[in-house]
């Protein structure tokens, strides 16, 4: 199994995570998403963590999956979120993204 399927995904409060036969759904205080789910990938919740299995050949699916559930939860809990910085004056002012550890 790839290393970013390995790591566990954090459930915050307030985040459901449904698992079906067919589907993934992620439903929070923002907003409901859902997944179609692939064949030999599975996901557990357990503990407020979701832990990704997969099938032998299905390695890098397995890490793509976790990423976009990650990805789903975090939209569902906070949102979307850019924050620009405006460097320069008049019509030559340009944004750029902040970023921040």
């Amino acid at each position: 199994m790839s290393r970013v399927a390995k790591q566990p995904i954090v459930v915050p409060k307030g985040v459901d995570i449904t698992i079906s036969a067919e589907e993934i759904t992620v439903k929070g205080p923002k907003g409901t998403l859902s997944l179609k789910k692939p064949a030999g990938v599975d996901l557990k919740v357990e503990n407020g963590e979701g832990q990704i299995s997969s099938a032998e050949g299905d390695l890098a699916m397995g890490g793509t999956i976790r990423a976009i559930v990650a990805n789903m939860v975090k939209g569902v809990s906070e949102g979307f979120e850019r924050k620009l910085e405006l460097v320069g004056v008049g019509y030559r002012a340009r944004s750029r993204a902040v970023t921040s550890t």
